[in-house]
């Protein structure tokens, strides 16, 4: 006998998690999703421990043009104490994508750019 919601928590749960998740502020919420794609594309980046042996920059730059976007959206409504150094983070990574490349992209033209402006060091 087969049972649909084998290996599903009961419904039960679910009522629970909805209501865990609605009491979460919005600005825990996207300050975590940012702290998660930052820690991705440093990864990807080879920042982690492991370093090259998980470089990826096709992936990096998507996380990064992920991060930026969501930044550069939510920074008036986290305000300046949540979204500076979330900002910190991002022109980090940017930066250590364009001295990871092999050929920098043109000012204007790396990751996130399009949502920050051009980045230098």
């Amino acid at each position: 006998m087969s049972d649909a919601n084998a290996g599903q928590p009961p419904a039960s749960d679910f009522d629970r998690m909805t209501r865990d998740i609605a009491d979460v502020p919005a600005v825990e919420v996207i300050t975590t999703v940012a702290v998660h794609l930052m820690s991705a594309a440093a990864v990807n980046l080879g920042l982690a421990e492991e370093g090259p042996e998980h470089k990826d920059l096709d992936e990096a730059r998507k996380l990064i043009n992920a991060l930026a976007g969501l930044v550069t959206a939510s920074a008036t409504e986290i305000s300046s104490f949540h979204a500076a150094p979330l900002r910190d983070g991002l022109k980090s990574l940017q930066l250590a994508f364009r001295e990871a490349s092999v050929v920098p992209d043109e000012p204007g033209q790396g990751p996130g750019e399009k949502f920050t402006g051009p980045v230098f060091g």
